[in-house]
């Protein structure tokens, strides 16, 4: 029905004010007089009368506004219209005058200054509901095409940004195969597999506007397995999954910059006993994302570290993906560096 609407609106609301007026004409000229009605009469004049005003709105509507609209000039749209508007009200007012004399030989009331001015106000008032709905059907498309450029601009800045994640997971997890291969680590072909799948992913899967949340999730773990491989399991990792995740769907790379900002963070070799926690709780509406470590000293971190590039894509993400469907709560604290993300999946 809203498509519908949406196709026809323009007819819909012409058809819609022409209504109200016919009908409210129709009881001016019947049963507001006295006696029984002159259905001849009604018809006549009522056809006449409507038939007039649409003549001279219409030809405004679909000649004159549409020149006033692109030269923005009053003054020219005043003396070309108001002479063929009062040309034709004039015309309009001897026809309802025929029209009515036929009915009424022995009246002269419609030959009066009165009658002559409600007619041309009634065709005035016509003319300017008709111009109006021109403006407002102007407005609405014109904001139509401004929210289509705007999702147009959203969608090609939110490719962008998930463009800039490969290169950056890609240059994180290169570091962590590349500490196994200086070490001569028998894990190093593991590593390489593990790392073909996870660029298999972000190549040919993650490319929607929505994945299933279980793949993002084994996007993690496969990733914390690359983590485990280069520390040899020497930190504390904990990753925790609470509720039913089957038909979840959400924005695709979205956890995995917290995860990878947790890693510079909080596991170094200047690091007094690092840890690192990951929590995923999933109900109906929600996704509550948790993700804890222990900091590194200050003098310990590189300017990589502190550039925070990460995080400001994944802001500028969140607010294009889930505008106003989103929490963000960052605790950076002496000991402890937490991100607490809700995204509502509703």
């Amino acid at each position: 029905m809203s498509n519908y609407f949406q196709r026809n609106k323009k007819f819909i609301l012409h058809f819609a004010f022409w209504t109200v007026y016919a009908s409210l004409f129709f009881y001016t000229i019947s049963f507001g007089r006295k006696g029984d009605p002159d259905w001849e009469r009604i018809v006549a004049d009522l056809t006449f009368h409507v038939g007039g005003m649409m003549v001279i709105s219409y030809l405004n509507y679909f000649l004159f506004l549409p020149r006033l609209l692109k030269d923005q000039n009053v003054g020219r749209y005043l003396l070309t219209f108001v002479p063929v508007f009062l040309g034709l009200a004039f015309l309009w007012l001897r026809g309802k005058q025929a029209i009515l004399q036929h009915f009424y030989p022995d009246d002269r009331w419609m030959y009066s200054v009165r009658f002559g001015i409600n007619v041309i106000t009634s065709a005035f008032f016509a003319a300017s509901c008709v111009g109006l709905l021109k403006f407002v059907e102007d407005y609405f498309e014109l904001e139509a095409r401004r929210k289509e450029l705007e999702n147009q601009q959203l969608t090609s800045e939110l490719q962008f940004l998930r463009a800039q994640v490969n290169p950056h997971f890609l240059f994180n997890t290169l570091n962590n195969l590349y500490y196994l291969a200086v070490n001569q680590s028998t894990r190093t072909p593991e590593v390489i597999a593990k790392l073909s799948g996870m660029m298999r992913y972000m190549i040919y899967e993650s490319n929607h506007a929505r994945v299933p949340l279980d793949k993002e999730i084994e996007y993690i773990e496969n990733y914390l397995s690359l983590e485990r491989l280069r520390l040899e399991d020497d930190v504390p990792i904990t990753f925790e999954v609470n509720g039913n995740t089957t038909g979840v769907r959400i924005a695709p790379l979205i956890l995995i910059t917290f995860l990878e900002n947790a890693f510079k963070h909080g596991v170094s070799s200047s690091a007094e006993a690092p840890w690192i926690t990951v929590r995923l709780d999933v109900t109906k509406d929600q996704c509550e994302y948790r993700v804890a470590n222990g900091k590194i000293a200050e003098g310990s971190k590189t300017l990589h570290d502190k550039s925070g590039i990460g995080l400001q894509n994944v802001r500028r993400r969140l607010a294009l993906t889930y505008p106003d469907r989103h929490y963000l709560r960052i605790t950076d604290n002496d000991d402890r560096y937490e991100v607490v993300l809700k995204l509502d999946l509703k």
